[in-house]
């Protein structure tokens, strides 16, 4: 059995990392911090629990891209 504080430890470790991010300059701290972000948030993710995955399902579901929208080209000079 996991335990709940873990799913919290990989969050602050994911913003840790990103504000760490925020305040280097070299790349390698860049890469490195964006990379153990992201890790941290999907093992996260992974080990939450069945309502987190629901909630995240729907807040999902509510963001509407518009792929398949007309785009209007212009061509010609008018």
């Amino acid at each position: 059995m996991i335990l709940p504080i873990f799913p919290i430890l990989f969050l602050i470790t994911a913003v840790g990392s990103v504000l760490w991010y925020q305040r280097t300059e070299n790349d390698i701290f860049g890469v490195l911090a964006v990379a153990s972000a992201l890790a941290c948030l999907i093992w996260g993710l992974v080990i939450s629990h069945w309502l987190i995955h629901i909630l995240s399902l729907i807040i999902l579901l509510t963001f509407r891209t518009p792929l398949l929208s007309a785009i209007q080209v212009k061509v010609g000079n008018k």
